[in-house]
């Protein structure tokens, strides 16, 4: 049976010249802790700080600008709960949308219950948050705008270069969750004018457990961790060398191949969507077809459920995703639909495909061959 793995968003394989890269932090050959003086510790220094160039060099920020970090969400909660510590006396009030990863929404509710104001701003219908709505929710207490670059589950892209300066225009720290967005677009810190930006090392072919946050000079934020003196005290605890080095072998892949590997894979997920709308009737795409990332196709298919869906392409050996992978255990619909006004039963039959490097023409086809009857079949036994 054939393997097509559809489901990039969740997460990426490593590649083989990442791994190459890791395996002699892993072994005896460089096993140094980083903050030692002596020649093994030195050694492990040289490759983190080249780690970190290489970073920076993809998201056109200084070397000195990125933390590591175990990830996205880490990342994520030391942007809003780091920001209000730093700036409480300036004011008690955040902005977000109400389509955030729910390492912003749930760090957000957290902060409501400790007497922090939040404003979880609405979508269109294509899942774009409204710069005149951020606007209208500034307030003088405003400290931060959260609002994340591409959306994990729709693949919507998100104006956040117009955000960014409405949040410089009126002195507002700016964060933007760009995990869903490196390495599949363009992204530059200063164009995006954001002070504050989260990646995530897995979702480029790097391994799991490492990511970053971007911190622009200048930006008043605090640590949300506490211990020695690593990352300049921003992010304690001893490096994790194997995962750093990897992220950045996989980010330096990731700048050098963007434009002509995006542009394989959008052809790629174009045939997967005219396929799909030609193939099986009362479907509907969700998000913005244009305004989205290459690798992201969403649909919602009436008359079924998203789980059997799910279970019976994994049979075939299809691998997608209801939603955000950190969601898939809920049984709600997904909130990021919901918001965009699509009615609970449809949302309950969404699915996510996600392309990537490894997709052919080939995986494409199977796909087409093989979902129309399941969902045929699907509808057939529906208590829908």
């Amino acid at each position: 049976m054939r393997r097509v793995y559809l489901d990039h968003s969740a997460t990426t394989p490593v590649r083989s010249e990442v791994l190459d890269a890791m395996l002699p932090f892993l072994k005896e050959d460089a096993f140094g802790n980083p903050s030692s003086i002596y020649s093994y510790g030195r050694e492990a220094k040289k490759a983190m700080e080249e780690a970190r160039e290489k970073v920076a060099n993809l998201i056109g920020a200084e070397p000195e600008e990125i933390f590591f970090t175990s990830g996205g969400t880490e990342a994520d909660n030391m942007a809003l709960m780091g920001t209000v510590a730093a700036n409480e006396k300036k004011g008690r009030h955040i902005i977000t949308s109400s389509i955030e990863h729910h390492a912003i929404l749930n760090t957000a509710q957290y902060l409501k219950k400790k007497g922090f104001k939040v404003t979880f701003l609405p979508v269109t219908k294509e899942g774009l948050v409204q710069v005149e709505d951020i606007k209208k929710a500034i307030t003088d207490e405003t400290v931060l705008i959260s609002v994340m670059h591409v959306n994990n589950e729709v693949g919507t892209i998100q104006p956040i270069k117009e955000i960014g300066a409405l949040a410089k225009e009126h002195g507002i720290t700016f964060h933007t969750d760009a995990v869903q967005s490196v390495g599949k677009i363009p992204v530059n810190v200063d164009d995006l004018n954001a002070d504050l930006l989260s990646i995530s090392g897995h979702k480029i072919y790097g391994p799991k457990g490492i990511g970053c946050i971007y911190i622009r000079k200048g930006t008043k934020i605090n640590p949300i961790l506490f211990g020695g003196a690593q990352e300049r005290t921003y992010r304690p605890g001893t490096e994790n060398m194997p995962g750093i080095v990897g992220f950045g072998r996989a980010a330096e892949l990731a700048a050098k191949e963007l434009d002509s590997e995006m542009e394989r894979i959008k052809s790629l997920r174009d045939k997967l969507i005219e396929g799909i709308k030609e193939r099986i009737p009362d479907v509907q795409l969700n998000g913005d077809l244009n305004n989205r990332v290459a690798i992201n196709a969403n649909f919602a298919f009436s008359n079924v459920e998203g789980e059997s869906l799910l279970l019976s392409m994994d049979m075939k050996g299809i691998c997608a995703s209801s939603g955000s992978a950190c969601s898939s255990g809920s049984v709600n619909p997904s909130h990021v639909l919901l918001a965009m006004g699509i009615p609970p039963k449809l949302a309950e039959g969404s699915v996510r495909f996600t392309l990537g490097r490894d997709n052919t023409e080939e995986d494409i086809d199977y796909v087409l061959e093989n979902l129309p009857q399941i969902v045929e079949h699907l509808r057939s036994i529906s208590a829908f």
